[in-house]
């Protein structure tokens, strides 16, 4: 609470704390009795022979007037009147006081000036008892004054508490938050409510002030140096971009189908870690690098698909191939069997490729026949054969024929065909191995 003066309660401490306005209402004095109007003014005071009218106190008579006009009776009455008078005043300042109307300060000083001018009051009456009521209402007054104080010192503190808060949620925003658009929007809010907080002293509103100033700048500084790191990033991202989507364009075409399909995988990470250019920017150079990769993958989705046909219009071959190799007889005519699967395997390495999952079934039927022919060639050749040396030779023939045209095929850049020739060279060779063991054996 305040003192008189309105200075604030000091604690047993000797610190100062602002008194809650509630309390400070509180009225410590206890109203006394209400004086009542004088209906016996005789009983209150007396007129002497002279004329002088006297007013009886605790102290003794003291003269309050003078009475010519008429009887003595008269004059008690004119100033018990008076008395009446000052009472009812004294009552009505009570009155706004309790009802808490009108100006605290105002109500105090007319307190005062009634309490002040009892002492000399021209009145007849219970001066004792109003001069109680008179000093219940200055102090009544007093205690409103200082509960007027309390209430804007309590008004005060809850407005500079919560400009405080909103000083140090700012600094918070300013310091750490990174939800640029969500923080910009909340300093705003802030600055909005700021504008109604009020009661808050010059100085310290000031002080307060430039705090949320100061974070408001370093919250936009930190902002604006983010935005600009992350325009540079942005256009560096554009510039890499660019150049994914130019090699891109430039491998849409390409017939290498493994090696320009590794790429653009390789490609697709490059465009992920390079990171994201400004939207329009990144949305166009996005839509050029799909359509790139769109018309390559689609190529060679066409030329799979073609070669899968052929691949397996080759495999029907083969079969067709196969059942005519698998009808030949070596135990009627060797010789006749032998030249009909070497054009077997001439027409066979003519059709070219199968499918994958077709190459070991087809190539195994085939070595199978194979296998049956050669076997009745060793059987052959075990038995006595009066020609076995010319065979030698004329196996050591093929191996060379089919030497020669790899290495020719190999020379013009023909690796299927070099290879194929390899391949019967091989079988002619290991048929010529075989001759000469037969004919070194006899």
């Amino acid at each position: 609470m305040t003192d008189q003066d309105g200075t604030p309660e000091t604690s047993e401490n000797g610190t100062a704390r602002v008194v809650p306005a509630a309390e400070a209402a509180e009225t410590p004095v206890a109203p006394p009795t209400v004086p009542v109007a004088v209906e016996d003014p005789a009983r209150w005071g007396r007129v002497d022979e002279d004329g002088t009218v006297y007013v009886r106190t605790a102290e003794g008579e003291r003269a309050v007037g003078s009475w010519q006009a008429g009887e003595p009776a008269e004059g008690l009455a004119h100033f018990a009147r008076r008395f009446d008078d000052l009472r009812t005043e004294v009552e009505l300042l009570v009155t706004r006081l309790d009802s808490g109307a009108g100006d605290p300060k105002q109500a105090l000083t007319s307190a005062r000036h009634l309490r002040e001018g009892l002492a000399e009051a021209a009145v007849v009456g219970d001066l004792a008892a109003l001069v109680a009521r008179a000093d219940y209402a200055v102090a009544k007054a007093e205690h409103a004054v200082q509960a007027v104080k309390a209430a804007r010192e309590e008004a005060r503190a809850a407005a500079v508490a919560r400009k405080e808060a909103l000083v140090e949620e700012a600094e918070h925003i300013a310091a750490e938050s990174t939800q640029w658009k969500a923080a910009g929007d909340r300093l705003r809010e802030i600055l909005e409510e700021w504008k109604t907080v009020r009661g808050v002293d010059r100085k310290t509103d000031e002080h307060l002030w430039r705090r949320f100033s100061r974070a408001r700048d370093a919250f936009n500084r930190r902002r604006g140096s983010h935005f600009a790191e992350l325009d540079r990033q942005r256009a560096t991202a554009k510039a890499r971009k660019q150049e994914l989507v130019e090699e891109a364009e430039q491998l849409a075409d390409s017939d290498d189908w493994g090696p320009t399909a590794a790429r653009y995988k390789e490609l697709m990470a490059e465009w992920k870690a390079a990171g994201r250019a400004p939207k329009d920017a990144d949305d166009a150079l996005w839509k050029r690098f799909r359509g790139a990769q769109d018309r390559f993958f689609s190529r060679r989705s066409a030329a799979f698909s073609e070669r899968d046909a052929e691949f397996a219009e080759n495999a029907r071959q083969k079969e067709k191939l196969l059942a005519e190799a698998e009808q030949i007889d070596p135990s009627a005519d060797l010789e006749a069997a032998r030249n009909q699967l070497y054009k077997i395997q001439e027409r066979w390495e003519q059709i070219g490729k199968v499918p994958r999952e077709r190459i070991r079934e087809l190539e195994g039927r085939l070595r199978a026949v194979e296998e049956r022919v050669r076997a009745a060639v060793d059987a052959q050749w075990r038995r006595t054969d009066p020609e076995a040396q010319a065979r030698v030779e004329q196996f050591r023939e093929r191996v060379e024929q089919f030497e020669s045209q790899a290495a020719k095929a190999r020379s013009a850049g023909d690796t299927r065909r070099a290879e194929q020739a390899e391949a019967q060279a091989a079988q002619w060779r290991e048929w010529l191995a075989a001759a000469e063991q037969a004919v070194a054996s006899r």
